[in-house]
């Protein structure tokens, strides 16, 4: 007989049919809303994680997979941000020393400075210049000797910052050291002028070959997609195009080892405080001669840990990862350190987590593992402790801020969710907390793995009006029928269409 082509109404029913099936056998609850976006969106029931548990009644109210494991992608920064709260404290600082190795007289340090890193998350370019100020003001105008930078407290071997991605040059991709200034990336300032683009870098450690040219046609909009930042050598090459409309911009950039980064931003730095230095800067570990001069604390960790979740700052995670090692099981830190300090602090809280696969502890990994039921276990856990409200407000809202403030923003869900998102490749997750319209606290996990943004977003926007309604809804919202099916489900949509959810780990995390 001849082959006969199928309906494609026929396919998209059968498809249809074939992926209700497979959730009904996978599912526990699942709300008939949920349901339609799942369906609407053609997803394979097996790529989907969810668990939606109401804090107060410890009620599991919607699950999906939800003892799967996933690659929770940034979503594991909750993970490590919450062991470090509830392991060092929210009030606690990382400590930067100071200390010199020789005499000093009449503003002279005849000897070497030592500066020895603590692993603080968070000595931001600001930070770095006030210890600056604070070494003058211990009276030392000239350094004759050498600058000595101490990284021995953690012990890693050095990373290739192209083997995640092959891009370098990204922030995300920045590297941990127990002594790293400013995230480890370095500005480079982007301005119109008359004879084409201006590009400066701070500190000018590297000589720039800038051949942008003003493009005076496009809107800002993604202005750095335009453009290509490349180290070759010891140079730093700019081509491509840059919006004349964007005017002043700052490109982060993540160029050297953090031992080089600390090193320029000192000489820059001492230089324009008027400090003298007749040596060389060098990384070695404080003599047993050296003498303290003065400490310097970080912001409390309470602080530290939302820089790390509200906009998805991978190299802080991996630096508290490091210094959770160090605090457990003695200096110097280890990535097995840090892992083990995880595992071993789940287990005395009774929260063990089989199915766990840490890697990093930032979700810039491929490794990564946990399960929706897991996640939520911590986030109901979380709930019930004092360093609840800590964590709670390190996670950005709906809507308003970091890397949540794009999503569904002017719509009654904005700024009545609390959730930490991560995306991979084909990866789109969210973990947090949600207020519902009954101001019932609930926690919600929604992993996604080998799907579209446009599906993610779907389902996503979904989970969260379900999540949120409560007795009274928020407000009826129209029917909506996007492209991807017949099946439409009742969603918030801003009026310029649907949301763009900001991907945590692409993002330029300064």
């Amino acid at each position: 007989m001849p082959c006969t082509a199928m309906p494609k109404s026929f396919l998209t029913a059968a498809v249809a049919f074939i992926l209700f099936a497979t959730w009904t056998a996978q599912a526990g609850p699942l709300p008939g809303k949920i349901r339609a976006a799942l369906r609407q969106a053609q997803i394979p029931g097996d790529h989907v994680g969810l668990v939606v548990q109401a804090l107060d009644r410890n009620k599991v109210m919607a699950s999906l997979n939800a003892d799967t494991p996933f690659n929770p992608a940034s979503v594991m920064k909750a993970v490590t941000t919450l062991a470090a709260l509830d392991t060092l404290g929210p009030a606690h600082t990382f400590k930067t020393q100071v200390l010199i190795d020789g005499t000093l007289a009449d503003g002279v340090l005849t000897g070497n400075l030592v500066i020895r890193g603590g692993g603080d998350p968070a000595l931001t370019l600001e930070h770095f210049h006030t210890l600056l100020r604070e070494i003058r003001a211990r009276g030392i105008d000239k350094i004759d000797g050498d600058v000595i930078l101490d990284n021995s407290l953690f012990a890693i071997a050095a990373e290739d910052p192209a083997s995640f991605d092959d891009k370098p040059l990204k922030p995300y991709n920045a590297a941990p050291a127990a002594l790293m200034v400013n995230y480890n990336v370095l500005p480079l300032r982007l301005a119109v002028a008359r004879d084409g683009i201006a590009a400066y870098l701070e500190p000018p450690d590297l000589p720039l070959e800038n051949r942008l040219d003003p493009d005076n046609e496009s809107a800002c909009g993604d202005w750095q997609d335009g453009l290509t930042a490349s180290r070759e050598g010891d140079r730093l090459r700019l081509s491509g195009r840059y919006p004349t409309a964007c005017g002043d911009r700052v490109l982060w950039l993540n160029l050297m080892p953090p031992s080089a980064t600390a090193a320029a931003v000192f000489r820059a730095g001492w230089a324009g405080l008027g400090g003298t230095l007749t040596g060389q800067i060098r990384l070695n570990e404080t003599p047993a001669s050296a003498t303290p001069l003065l400490d310097f604390n970080s912001p409390a960790l309470s602080e530290i840990v939302r820089g790390a979740n509200k906009f998805s700052n991978n190299v802080i995670a991996k630096e508290l990862l490091l210094d959770l090692g160090a605090s457990r099981f003695g200096a110097p830190a280890t990535w097995d350190k840090g892992q083990r300090a995880i595992l071993e602090w789940l287990t005395v809280q009774d929260l063990a987590i089989p199915e766990l696969v840490i890697d990093n502890g930032s979700g810039l990994s491929r490794a990564e593992r946990i399960s929706a039921a897991s996640m939520a276990r911590l986030l109901v856990w979380a709930s019930k402790r004092p360093l609840y409200y800590e964590f709670a407000a390190s996670l950005p809202a709906l809507g308003l801020e970091g890397t949540q403030r794009h999503h569904l923003k002017d719509t009654p869900l904005a700024g009545r969710a609390w959730l930490k998102s991560g995306s991979l490749d084909g990866i789109h997750n969210l973990a947090g907390y949600v207020l519902d319209a009954d101001g019932q606290r609930k926690a919600v996990v929604l992993f996604l793995r080998d799907i579209s943004e446009r599906q993610a977003e779907t389902i996503q926007a979904a989970t969260l009006h379900w999540a949120m309604d409560g007795k009274r809804h928020l407000r009826r919202s129209k029917r909506k029928v996007n492209s991807a099916g017949n099946i439409g489900i009742d969603l918030y949509t801003p009026p310029d269409g649907p949301s763009r959810l900001v991907k945590a780990n692409s993002e330029n995390n300064l």
